[in-house]
């Protein structure tokens, strides 16, 4: 957790850095490519779950044959999603309205990297090395940090969303350290059919819920640049940095919870208190970072991105709500996921598909995309308080039966 953190400020400082020396017009592009790599991390991350929940389960030589078996089909669709990303440079140039389409190219470079990295973070995930897992996540946020800093003030004639991809590329060999995927390489006997179907149906439902979490996460961004002009598409950039503070955060929870579920759960043991426990620190984090954004929206802006972006002030604690009511929702559907419970997921997307919607028909103002943020974000929380309740109470009824 105090990784996490660390990561987190760093990741966040990044971020903060970028936009004071590129400015709300140029921040645009390079927000553009921050939003791409954080698509990509959820993507990946349906590998590292899998990876993560599997390494429990199984064991010996099973848990070797996982690996790499897992191992080698990450790598084809990162290859493949790698070359797609390539091909269509020119095409994402025009629907996001950047400056080139190089700044694409080279992200798509490195994308089957990140999602080897995500395998090996999965491994360490699933066997508790905490200190192993911290690690990775610390070389790739100090090296993207440093060496993107140093590249935009000695390559200043270059396009800066060009130096900002280039950065991202060279911090993604640096996460891939310490490398603990050396036996998916090695003869190991195969998983049987059984075993396959477990991780294929397991696979599946975590896939569809990152979808879901890319599209509740990052459409809204997407959108913006593509309905505003440059300039407020790079204030709204600004506002989603600081309001996503707390779902950042509250993900650090979550990478302790799966685990923890997963094997109270393979032991026939209750599980709901955990989940409670996160819920109540997220809950009272989100309180105080919405609170602080709507007593201090100014200060908040000015101190983290400057004078230039101070007219979004208003609409920080709207946005901050937003999200603090996502990455509380958020903590509810990864515990239903590591219990394989469908429903929730399914409704997690069907909330975010109705998000986007409401963003393509409600988008006269920035403060209207906020607005309708929190409205699907406050129905998404009820219903998985709802379902929880409903479950907890069922489980109840049967055991004094």
């Amino acid at each position: 957790m105090i990784s996490a953190l660390f990561v987190n400020a760093g990741n966040y400082l990044y971020n903060l850095i970028v936009g004071r020396i590129l400015g709300p017009t140029a921040f645009a592009d390079a927000a553009i490519l921050i939003t791409f790599l954080l698509v990509l991390s959820f993507i990946a991350m349906t590998f590292q779950l899998v990876t993560a929940k599997y390494t429990v389960i199984f064991d010996g030589e099973v848990e070797d044959s996982f690996i790499k078996y897992i191992t080698k089909r990450t790598l084809i669709v990162g290859i493949i999603l790698g070359i797609v990303i390539v091909a269509f440079s020119k095409n994402l140039q025009e629907i996001f309205n950047t400056s080139t389409s190089l700044m694409f190219t080279i992200f798509g470079i490195g994308v089957p990297i990140y999602f080897v990295m995500s395998v090996n973070r999965g491994f360490f995930q699933g066997n508790k090395k905490f200190v192993e897992l911290s690690i990775t996540y610390q070389g790739e946020m100090l090296s993207r940090l440093i060496i993107t800093i140093l590249l935009l003030y000695l390559l200043s004639n270059m396009q800066s969303s060009i130096v900002i991809s280039i950065g991202i590329l060279i911090s993604l060999f640096f996460s891939l350290f310490p490398y603990a995927l050396k036996k998916a390489f090695k003869p190991v006997l195969t998983l049987n059919e059984s075993q396959k179907k477990l991780v294929i149906k397991f696979f599946i439902l975590t896939a569809f819920y990152e979808c879901t979490q890319i599209i509740i996460n990052n459409s809204d961004i997407l959108l913006v640049k593509y309905y505003f002009d440059n300039y407020n598409a790079g204030l709204y950039a600004s506002l989603a940095l600081i309001g996503r503070v707390v779902y950042f955060v509250a993900w650090m929870f979550v990478m302790l919870l799966l685990p923890a579920v997963v094997n109270k759960e393979k032991e026939g043991l209750p599980h709901g208190a955990i989940l409670l426990k996160y819920v109540g620190y997220i809950s009272i984090l989100s309180f105080t970072i919405v609170l602080g954004s709507y007593l201090f929206p100014e200060l908040v802006v000015n101190v983290l991105f400057g004078e230039a972006y101070i007219a979004i002030a208003p609409l920080l604690w709207k946005y901050a709500l937003a999200t603090s009511i996502f990455a509380i929702s958020n903590v509810f559907a990864y515990y239903f996921l590591s219990i394989d419970q469908y429903i929730p997921v399914i409704i997690t997307g069907i909330l975010g598909i109705t998000q986007v919607l409401l963003i393509i028909y409600f988008h006269s103002s920035l403060e209207e995309v906020v607005i309708v943020q929190i409205i699907a974000m406050s129905v998404l929380l009820v219903v998985q308080l709802f379902f929880f309740f409903l479950k907890t109470f069922k489980k109840q009824k049967t055991e004094l039966q």
